[in-house]
């Protein structure tokens, strides 16, 4: 997985701000608007299964920033994973912020569709966070559990590819089932979950490399 880790001024990094610059341009000028719109009216039809709305719910909620947080301290705490701990850290954190801001500039509505299903022990989560902007925890666009999914799936899926070169690339099932459940549970369109995708896979290659995650494949050969 060494091709997921770039430079910020690499041909990778370049060609996903384009990308990204262009679904954000996309969105707030509503050209996707009928495609999402049409998408998410077909998950709100068939939510309702008891079991699937709080499979759905509890995936959802792994990719609440509080959550992930722990986990990355969890793994701090031990030496051999404290290059992956803190290094998730930083992005779980800046993420969350980036988006944050995001959404605030784009100001996209969440899906006005209602969702209804079992109760589930917490409320399904927004969790936007931008300091000195208003109206931005409404907002839709980019999804913040997509990006830190992706992230995770990335940062763990390279730690663990030195043992696990092809299973290492399961992780990715990860965010797939986020931006799934995130549909689902009517919080994001479509647009949204790709957008925070592409926010995830630029922030972690870029922030993998300048923290020197590949070093921990050094450590294990000593």
């Amino acid at each position: 997985m060494q091709n997921w880790l770039f430079d910020i001024r690499s041909r990778s990094f370049v060609l996903l701000t384009i990308f990204f610059l262009i679904l954000t341009a996309l969105v707030y000028f509503e050209i996707t608007e009928s495609f999402d719109q049409s998408i998410i009216l077909f998950f709100s039809e068939n939510v309702g299964n008891p079991t699937l709305d709080l499979v759905m719910q509890s995936i959802t909620e792994s990719g609440e920033a509080l959550w992930m947080l722990g986990f990355a301290i969890l793994i701090l705490i031990i030496p051999k994973t404290r290059r992956v701990g803190i290094t998730l850290m930083i992005l779980i954190v800046i993420s969350t912020l980036l988006t944050g801001y995001v959404k605030c500039g784009v100001d996209r509505e969440r899906p006005d569709f209602e969702y209804e299903s079992v109760d589930f022990p917490v409320p399904v989560s927004k969790d936007t966070f931008a300091l000195f902007c208003e109206g931005g925890y409404d907002a839709s666009f980019p999804s913040g559990h997509a990006a830190r999914s992706m992230i995770f799936a990335i940062i763990l899926g390279y730690a663990l590819s030195e043992r696990f070169p092809r299973g290492a690339y399961l992780m990715f099932l990860y965010p797939i089932l986020i931006s799934l459940s995130r549909l689902y549970v009517l919080e994001h369109y479509p647009m949204d979950v790709i957008g925070g995708t592409v926010v995830g896979v630029m922030l972690a290659g870029v922030m993998a490399n300048r923290t020197k995650l590949y070093k921990i494949f050094d450590k294990s050969k000593t």
